[in-house]
């Protein structure tokens, strides 16, 4: 049974190292575009973004290429010896991630997969039961696999260049795991990263679509509340530190809200310039012109 537990855990961790994008495209290409279908006469309502697919596919293409190198990069890292790991010293922590140093729990792994992995699909998927969305679902995947695309490759870039001991390192437990390149993959936490941007994502497109909706602070609350349950596991089980956690989720919630603004329609009006002359308050004239960019 602790072999099979061990095979298990290195097994989700391989799959958070290939890079979560990787593995639910297809899943996530099927899954929304069973939703996305719908009447073939529907008139499509105005989309707030602006997508070209000579734009697009180089950037997701790029973006996949960095994430491949880092995922080689991370590889070709060794594992601690077990000297090495006998010499390790909580005290050598940063006192603001001392505190986890040590732990290891298989029940929060669990718990933490069971949260991100569904999240990668959940979170757009019920964009589709938007019917402002579902008119232009097609242009909100692409997006989508943008945004998380992007996070991806920060995540595999940090791993592949930043070495950081893993929390449970600094205990006696982790059996096998222990002596892997897995090991010091701690900077920064991918499950969190991943899942915060799949909610945020989903939060702020479904801000840009309904931008007069009441449902607007829940669907907020709920975004940012999910990744930080994720990041909550993730240091319980021993994975990640309090930082590399906070990282996580400031990388992931800002791709998924940067990406779909830098599309945003408005966004690409200009930048418009007009003279403007008047009277202050103190009875001085003034002139001069007025630079505005709309967001």
């Amino acid at each position: 049974m602790a072999g099979l537990t061990l095979a298990r855990q290195l097994a989700f961790e391989q799959l958070s190292l290939l890079g979560m994008k990787h593995f639910f495209t297809p899943l996530l290409a099927g899954t929304l575009g069973l939703s996305a279908l719908g009447p073939a006469a529907a008139q499509q309502a105005p989309s707030p973004y602006h997508t070209r697919f000579a734009v697009e596919a180089p950037v997701i293409a790029i973006e996949g290429a960095v994430a491949g190198f880092g995922l080689y990069r991370s590889m070709q890292r060794d594992g601690l010896t077990n000297t090495q790991l006998a010499a390790l010293n909580k005290n050598d922590i940063p006192a603001f991630d001392r505190f986890s140093a040590g732990y290891y729990s298989t029940n929060y792994q669990t718990a933490g997969d069971l949260l991100c992995y569904p999240t990668l699909v959940l979170a757009p998927g019920l964009l589709a039961l938007n019917p402002a969305v579902r008119s232009r679902y097609g242009q909100v995947v692409v997006l989508y696999i943008e945004s998380l695309a992007a996070a991806d490759a920060l995540f595999l870039t940090s791993i592949g260049n930043i070495p950081r001991y893993r929390p449970y390192l600094y205990g006696p437990e982790g059996g096998d795991l222990r002596n892997g390149h897995i090991a010091t993959n701690a900077f920064f936490a991918g499950h969190t990263a991943h899942t915060a941007a799949a909610t945020f994502f989903a939060a702020k497109v479904f801000h840009d679509f309904n931008p007069g909706s009441r449902a607007q602070p829940y669907v907020w609350a709920g975004a940012a509340l999910l990744p930080a349950v994720v990041a909550f596991t993730r240091i319980e089980a021993g994975k990640h530190f309090l930082s590399d956690n906070i990282v996580g989720y400031a990388v992931g919630a800002t791709m998924g809200v940067v990406v779909p603004q830098l599309h945003k329609v408005a966004g690409r009006q200009g930048i418009s310039l007009m003279p403007l002359q008047g009277v202050n308050v103190n009875g001085y004239a003034y002139s001069g012109v007025l630079l505005s960019k709309k967001l």
